[in-house]
């Protein structure tokens, strides 16, 4: 068998595998990166890319609606357009993960699975992979449930849904989690009929009242939701889907998505070989992201925690940060953003309320600024929504925001809860008027007002000086 020795061996041509190996290459360390699937992962090929640009081509769709004097008009969906748009995105950013790119920026790449013969080698095409460094980026992939007669049912995951060209008649979500939530809108934009069923609560990671918003918007579009409805059966076949649940409730359908969460794809890698510890939620890593072979790094959803393409970007910097440069990181989480990309859309960084109630206690503040109060949600016609902002002691623990851009508008307060910035910074900011990023201000300010306005102490003071200025 030939051998290989390298600086850095990434395991998976995910987000996380191919931002190591693209970093590390370029900074002039030797890369070997292994994958046996698809080049670029689930993101580019069944998750974050293909989703939005279906939401995008539903958007186009729920348009037509009409309002603001513009009468509304009969949405002619050519399902299989839609689903070719999806297919045309992912093959337009397809080149920037390719193996081409990277074999052109001086890596190794061998397509095939990757296995650990030793605590510092891998087979893997027929060759062993001796390095310094390894990274684990091997991504997840969905987690099916052990249903009773799901075996014999036809169903999807986001791993097959995005090829499907025919428009299901009714689809029956199995999971209100964000994948959930966006493919069933998604779905019913185009023109399905969709029955969302969820064990507990529709996006019932969010904040509660954020979620509420949400979730009212499904409905009012025609979603069906039917929350703490734990499925526990299967029935039927091609065209005729039943979901029973443990309540006895019976959910008739033509489709099956199934949405219920992911786990982690290890299985391939004969972990013990290498003395490296895992569980089922990832490989055990500390807060440098190394696994119990210290030789060994692990990235993205392969390390648990937060499953985001987003995340898995910022564990490769602080793996490229230790394994190349030789430097100390460390991982933090409380200023990783998430967003669920439905119409309203969701987004959340650090604590929600109720968990800034339980860190806090009476010092938290929580202040609210409702999109109704916005001169430009008022001027578009979308004034559903709120920014929720939670402080202590003049900083943003957490911001959750419900509302049209809610994903661009959160990034301001990612980057103010990484630099520990006060909220006095983001009150003294100049926003353009009329934008919805002024909610953003106003939150900030509101911290503040109590202090500044009706205040008699201040009253006093300020009365003072105007007697004493000329």
């Amino acid at each position: 068998m030939a051998r290989i020795e390298t600086d850095i061996c990434v395991i998976g041509a995910g987000s996380g595998g191919l931002s190591v190996a693209a970093g590390a290459v370029q900074m002039g360390a030797r890369v070997v990166l292994v994958e046996g699937g698809a080049m670029g992962g689930d993101c580019l090929n069944a998750g974050c890319v293909p989703s939005k640009a279906l939401l995008a081509a539903a958007a186009r769709a729920a348009a037509m609606a009409g309002g603001l004097g513009v009468a509304p008009a009969a949405a002619a969906v050519d399902f299989a357009a839609a689903k070719d748009h999806v297919a045309a995105t992912i093959a337009a950013i397809a080149p920037h993960d390719s193996e081409e790119r990277f074999e052109g920026l001086g890596v190794t790449v061998i397509r095939d699975w990757a296995r650990f013969v030793s605590p510092r080698e891998v087979a893997a095409g027929g060759r062993t992979v001796r390095a310094r460094r390894f990274v684990i980026a091997t991504g997840s992939r969905p987690l099916v449930p052990p249903l009773p007669g799901l075996d014999g049912i036809p169903f999807h995951t986001n791993e097959t849904i995005f090829a499907d060209r025919s428009r299901p008649g009714h689809l029956l979500v199995l999971g209100g989690g964000p994948v959930g939530a966006e493919m069933a809108q998604a779905h019913r934009r185009l023109g399905s009929e969709v029955t969302v069923i969820e064990g507990a609560t529709v996006l019932g990671r969010e904040d509660r009242e954020l979620a509420g918003v949400v979730a009212a918007r499904l409905r009012a579009e025609g979603v069906a939701i039917a929350e703490r409805a734990m499925a526990s059966a299967v029935r039927g076949g091609v065209g005729a889907i039943e979901v029973v649940t443990a309540d006895g409730r019976r959910f008739a359908g033509t489709h099956l998505l199934i949405a219920v969460g992911r786990k982690p794809n290890l299985e391939r890698l004969d972990l013990a070989a290498a003395g490296i510890a895992a569980g089922p939620g990832g490989v055990k890593v500390d807060a440098r992201l190394r696994s119990t072979n210290r030789r060994v790094f692990a990235v993205g959803d392969a390390a648990g925690g937060l499953q985001f393409t987003h995340v898995a970007g910022y564990h490769a910097g602080i793996v490229i940060r230790q394994a190349v440069l030789g430097l100390p990181a460390r991982l933090r989480d409380d200023h990783i953003p998430r967003v669920t990309y439905t119409d309203p859309e969701l987004a959340q960084v650090g604590l929600t309320e109720a968990e800034a109630r339980a860190a806090h206690g009476d010092r938290l503040r929580v202040i609210r600024i409702p999109y109704a109060d916005s001169d430009r949600a008022r001027a578009g016609g979308r004034t559903e929504g709120l920014v929720k902002l939670m402080a202590v002691a003049g900083r943003p623990v957490g911001v959750g925001i419900a509302g049209e851009r809610a994903g661009e508008l959160v990034g301001l307060w990612a980057l103010a809860i990484a630099a520990r910035l006060p909220l006095s910074a983001v009150a003294g900011m100049v926003a353009p008027y009329p934008t919805l990023g002024e909610m953003s201000k106003r939150a900030a300010g509101a911290y503040f007002s109590p202090r500044l306005f009706g205040n008699p102490l201040l009253q006093r003071v300020v009365r003072g000086i105007q007697r004493w200025l000329p």
